[in-house]
């Protein structure tokens, strides 16, 4: 679990370093190459304060959910603070150079670029909620449809899914704008690493949900008094929508991440060498080809680990009945 989170954390903070070695400002400079580390490490400073917040008050059955999400928007604020001191180690102003474009990038671009992408993150999160508890009126309305047919559950819960990406789209979108005006391809990579800023709360809220599902699934197999099962389905039914609120995360960090590590690509490739200048172009068949086949990759890695999955699960269950 976590395993794309980690993964793209890994490289927004790969792509920010490669796309940071081609300006000599940030090469020049003690500590500025450093800049997209020490923002990842005031996200686990920052989380790592949260954690202990869900310990404030009671904490039931019922309030479990909105525990969760204190955490996530504590450590949010948190990290907004922690980045402020850290923007001190790169120079007043950075000149960085992609393509034809020079951009003269101030402290406070930075701090946007990165800020944008974390506050998204939260939008998003707080929106994917929105259209999965059973607490709103999307939910609870599609729960009204269902009772009519299969029919009306499909047609409206695809509508339902498809409204969904309205706002996290429009979010990403600012985000991508305010990040790139600010530090071309630097300011995305800056934005995504923001994102996942927050990665240990993220993460946590994110395992809470199979946890109690598989607990509960345990427990009805097992034949174990009905009270157990009523106490599990409303943990998992909350876990089930604070884990919505990570995989908000973990998509939107995914655009930014691809166009990141896209923009490395091209700086790296676009070198010149006398009067040749290699540039990417899409339309070169290689190039095109290429991208079928990573488009394909994802396809293919997700069967490997569903049914890799599958048979673990036809196993478990076995076991248990047994």
């Amino acid at each position: 679990m976590g395993a794309d989170l980690f993964g793209s954390l890994a490289e927004s903070t790969c792509a920010a370093l490669v796309v940071s070695s081609t300006s000599m400002d940030l090469l020049t400079t003690d500590g500025s190459l450093l800049f997209p580390l020490i923002v990842t490490a005031a996200g686990i400073v920052a989380s790592m304060i949260s954690i202990p917040m869900v310990h404030c008050g009671n904490v039931t059955k019922k309030n479990v959910e909105s525990k969760l999400k204190q955490q996530l928007i504590f450590s949010t604020i948190l990290m907004t603070i922690l980045i402020v001191p850290a923007l001190y180690v790169l120079p007043e102003v950075t000149r960085i150079e992609f393509g034809s474009y020079l951009y003269n990038s101030s402290r406070m671009d930075m701090f946007a670029c990165i800020v944008s992408g974390l506050w998204s993150g939260l939008i998003i999160g707080y929106v994917t909620e929105y259209f999965t508890s059973s607490k709103y009126a999307p939910v609870i309305e599609l729960a009204e449809a269902c009772r009519m047919g299969g029919a009306p559950n499909i047609i409206l819960g695809l509508a339902l899914g498809y409204a969904s990406t309205v706002i996290p789209i429009i979010c990403l979108a600012g985000t991508i704008y305010i990040s790139f005006s600010a530090a071309g391809m630097y300011g995305i990579a800056l934005a995504a690493i923001g994102m996942l800023g927050c990665l240990p709360i993220a993460l946590t809220i994110d395992g809470y949900g199979p946890i109690a599902d598989n607990a509960g699934g345990i427990a009805e197999m097992s034949y174990l008094h009905p009270t157990v099962r009523e106490f599990t389905d409303t943990l998992d039914a909350a876990g089930n929508t604070t884990a919505a609120i990570g995989k908000g995360f973990a998509i939107g960090s995914a655009c930014l991440v691809s166009l990141a590590l896209f923009g490395a690509y091209v700086s790296v490739v676009e070198q010149k060498a006398g009067e040749t200048v290699y540039r990417v172009n899409i339309l070169d068949p290689i190039t095109f080809s290429g991208l079928i086949i990573g488009a394909m990759l994802p396809y293919a890695f997700s069967a490997l680990t569903m049914a890799a999955v599958g048979q673990a699960a036809n196993l478990m269950i076995a076991e248990i009945k047994r």
